[in-house]
């Protein structure tokens, strides 16, 4: 019997992606590959380590550090996912966070874990009319006809940020799925072709209901400026915006009392 690292790798990888795989299994299939390919003495056919009677202590070493460098993209992968997201985020922003991007624009994701209940956070997100309810930056909002696709809302900036007014259009409201998008289409700013989405959704927190709230967005990158430089600006004013959305939603689930979901 021989120890093929490519099927063992092949096997985990196949099993990372249905999010089943066991840690201790991976250690056990490939340390019963090792030490079965060192007894045996046997070489293998195709992409596999040859293992030698006489050369078992060298072979054992390459092979265990075959062995680490495995567990540690198994650990990376199952702990992160891509690009840091783990796979149930990765889903979420597949599915829900589809941008057309051209070349003179940037793009980036941000997510926020907020402990407090879907509901309530949906609550505030949702509100296209009053976004100034959790965004610290909008001291005021004038929102035109009523809640639907297509609305537009006139929205006036505080001091200290490089813009005074903001015209945006509601892309998407969606409360069965809780998706939701703006475009910017005018305004006193330099955020051109700037669209977002934001979907929220249910998870645990500590043993109660809590939210993840995944926010995207896709804008060009002004003249003189690079596309590191414009992603940075972007995410700081989204960070701040999550920051406060999720100071706002606790507060409101303190106020709602409730309760663990054990006792629910």
């Amino acid at each position: 019997m021989s120890w093929d690292l490519t099927q063992t790798l092949e096997h985990v990888q196949t099993k990372e992606e249905s999010d089943k795989i066991d840690g201790k299994e991976v250690i056990s299939k490939v340390s019963e590959g090792i030490l079965n390919s060192i007894g045996d003495n046997t070489v293998s056919k195709r992409r596999t380590i040859n293992y030698r009677l006489d050369d078992k202590r060298r072979d054992f070493f390459h092979a265990m550090k075959k062995l680490n460098s495995l567990m540690v993209v198994w650990f990376v992968k199952m702990s992160f996912g891509n690009n840091g997201y783990n796979s149930l985020e990765m889903d979420y922003i597949k599915k829900h966070h589809k941008h057309q991007i051209a070349d003179n624009q940037c793009t980036s994701v941000l997510l926020k874990h907020i402990k407090a209940p879907v509901h309530l956070v949906w609550s505030l997100v949702r509100r296209f009319d009053q976004p100034q309810k959790y965004k610290p930056f909008v001291s005021r909002c004038v929102a035109q006809g009523s809640l639907e696709i297509g609305s537009l809302r006139e929205v006036d900036v505080k001091s200290g940020l490089p813009a005074t007014t903001s015209t945006e259009r509601l892309e998407l409201l969606d409360d069965d799925q809780h998706i939701f998008s703006v475009r910017i289409i005018g305004g006193d700013h330099r955020l051109r072709n700037y669209s977002s989405i934001i979907s929220v959704h249910p998870e645990i927190i500590e043993g109660r209901p809590g939210t993840l709230v995944v926010e995207s967005f896709v804008v060009d990158v002004p003249e003189g400026n690079t596309k590191d430089e414009t992603c940075y600006f972007v995410q700081a004013l989204i960070k701040c915006n999550l920051k406060s959305l999720a100071d706002v939603s606790e507060r409101l689930a303190v106020q709602d009392r409730t309760e663990p979901i054990d006792r629910m």
